[in-house]
């Protein structure tokens, strides 16, 4: 049988977890306490920087961003996981399913972008202490931040109105969220076209943020070697491992998504790779930028004995 075009059918249905139903109400809990630690450590990080005067300087300001946009993009896909394990396989619209897409590329664009604002933050910090206030001015890191928003919102676009404007011929999504790899899956005839342009574009959010964090990162060695003292070194090494623990992570994940070709694909891998940047890092980020900052540690115990 020919499979028929089912452009116009207007609802997919993800599959979500349906290979292992028996461990659906396991999953759920540990997905939903996740999802509520996330958003408890990610929101009390943006609230206590936000009320200490002492950390309000640009270093700061983006790790408020980044924990916004890990907020947004964990909500983006969560509660349709969830949903998932509740009733099994689900339906979503086209336009949710469109919607869903757009603005999980959205956040994780931004994302990638940010990280990259935050090693060129570290950069001037280190390689130029004496300028740093005047290079990283209030309009300068306002002007980084809605760049890493506009990058979003290209990437978002350009996957979603390409992908949504061509015909499917099929309708069960083999995934818990509409991603773009499971929808190439759908798509009728041949997808090389799109699959260039997903690598393409992912070379472009993924690869190109990720060179200008290896050579932010190539400047600050060579800065911090050449410092005289050794507390001096441990300190700026100790600032800066936690961004690239952050990166490694982030990025490791999402690089072996979307910078391979279609004929690798596996469902199984990818849901896994897909949990590890859409759950697990975004609980990770506070962990080790607060674990490993003392700031940050001095002004959560100084919340905690005002709270107290």
């Amino acid at each position: 049988m020919f499979p028929v075009n089912l452009s116009e059918v207007s609802e997919f249905r993800l599959l979500g977890f349906s290979q292992v139903s028996h461990l659906h109400r396991f999953l759920f809990v540990v997905l939903f306490s996740l999802y509520i630690l996330t958003l408890m450590a990610n929101t009390m990080i943006a609230l206590t920087i936000n009320g200490d005067n002492a950390l309000h300087t640009p270093m700061y300001f983006f790790l408020i961003q980044l924990s916004c946009l890990d907020i947004c993009y964990l909500s983006v896909i969560v509660p349709k996981i969830l949903e998932n394990l509740m009733v099994g396989t689900i339906g979503i619209s086209k336009t949710g399913c469109a919607m869903q897409m757009f603005f999980f590329l959205f956040f994780g664009v931004a994302e990638c972008f940010l990280l990259a604002a935050m090693s060129f933050d570290r950069c001037v910090a280190i390689c130029y202490p004496l300028n740093y206030i005047i290079i990283m001015n209030r309009r300068v890191c306002k002007s980084l931040v809605a760049g890493t928003y506009i990058c979003g919102t290209a990437v978002g676009l350009v996957h979603t109105i390409i992908t949504f404007s061509l015909p499917f011929c099929g309708l069960a999504i083999d995934h818990f969220f509409c991603e773009i790899q499971p929808l190439l899956e759908l798509l009728c005839g041949n997808t090389s076209s799109s699959e260039i342009q997903v690598i393409v574009v992912a070379i472009f959010a993924i690869v190109s943020p990720f060179l200008l964090i290896i050579y932010s990162y190539t400047r600050i060695i060579s800065a911090v070697l050449k410092m005289s003292s050794a507390e001096s070194q441990q300190k700026a090494f100790s600032t800066c491992s936690s961004h690239l623990l952050v990166v490694t992570l982030f990025y490791g994940t999402a690089s072996s998504t979307y910078l391979r070709p279609k004929f690798s694909y596996s469902a199984s891998v990818d849901k896994f790779l897909s949990l590890s940047y859409t759950v697990v890092t975004p609980l990770l980020n506070p962990i080790i930028y607060s674990l490993r900052n003392e700031e940050v540690k001095g002004a959560l115990r100084k919340r905690w004995r005002k709270m107290n």
